[in-house]
């Protein structure tokens, strides 16, 4: 099925005495970039992590972050009382002995060693596992809604696509006209000449040789196959990528049906077809 590169999943679970949530947020990218933003805690499990997320959405700019919205509270304090007292005395007495006035010492024994108590706890397995839990139900929520958004752009591709398929059949009546209107230019342009030095036989050749630069029938064929192609491949998952390659063959032939249309109103229909592959591509940009 195809889906967009763009989601947002959001999960959420109690550990004990902290609340913990992930959130992803997904954009459109040529590969996969991940970045990350985790507490400590969960530092040491950071390649698990980017292992899963990588497995469950492939492709993206992938923002991925961990929440805690509140802490264990078992330890006596966030400060060491005792270190930070020896701190307060050591700069109050030095700034004494150097006759200078009193001061707020509170910011400078906050910024020493070991005055603020940064231990992390260890995690478990079991809570390793809850936080994997959370991660791929983060993920699920960003592939159901890129499914959802995948919906839409199959509908606008299949559109596009039809329109430029109509596009290609309003040309048809036009490519006879243009040919008649070139034989009668070039006879007329003939017509001042001796008709006894013209060989008619050699005017015929150069006539078919030059409808024949005209003739478009090759790349009209090519543009179909590729159309029916592009419908095919909506159906096969993470698809985006080879969706690409064949709107840029598509972007080929129509380039070449206009160089070669020397008509007003077949190139008027190639601006179209032109018009919309430019919106498929846009598209395919943000597909998976």
């Amino acid at each position: 099925m195809l889906q967009s590169m763009t989601g947002f999943g959001k999960s959420s679970a109690i550990f004990e005495s902290r609340k913990v949530s992930v959130e992803i947020r997904a954009l459109n990218s040529k590969g996969l970039d991940l970045g990350m933003k985790i507490p400590p805690v969960y530092k040491v499990i950071e390649p698990l992590l980017r292992k899963t997320v990588s497995n469950e959405l492939h492709r993206g700019k992938i923002e991925f972050s961990i929440y805690i919205e509140s802490e264990k509270t078992e330890k006596s304090g966030l400060i060491n009382r005792d270190l930070a007292s020896r701190y307060y005395k050591e700069f109050k007495s030095l700034n004494e002995s150097w006759g200078e006035k009193p001061s707020d010492y509170l910011g400078l024994v906050l910024k020493m060693p070991e005055v603020l108590n940064n231990e992390v706890n260890e995690i478990d397995q079991k809570e390793i596992d809850a936080i994997l839990s959370l991660v791929k139900e983060a993920c699920k929520m960003v592939n159901s809604f890129r499914k959802k958004e995948g919906r839409d752009l199959r509908s606008d591709f299949l559109i596009r696509i039809n329109e430029i398929r109509s596009l290609m059949k309003e040309i048809i009546p036009f490519e006879e006209e243009r040919i008649e209107a070139t034989r009668e230019r070039l006879i007329k342009g003939l017509s001042e000449f001796d008709s006894e030095k013209v060989d008619n036989n050699r005017f015929e050749q150069e006539l078919i040789f030059y409808i024949e630069k005209l003739d478009i029938s090759e790349e009209k064929m090519r543009l179909s196959n590729h159309l029916i192609y592009f419908e095919e491949t909506l159906d096969i998952a993470n698809s985006g990528k080879k969706l690409g390659f064949i709107a840029q063959e598509m972007g080929r032939e129509i380039n070449t049906i206009g160089s070669k249309c020397n008509h007003s109103e077949m190139q008027r229909r190639v601006v179209l077809m032109k018009d919309n592959l430019e919106k498929i591509k846009e598209q395919v940009l943000n597909t998976l």
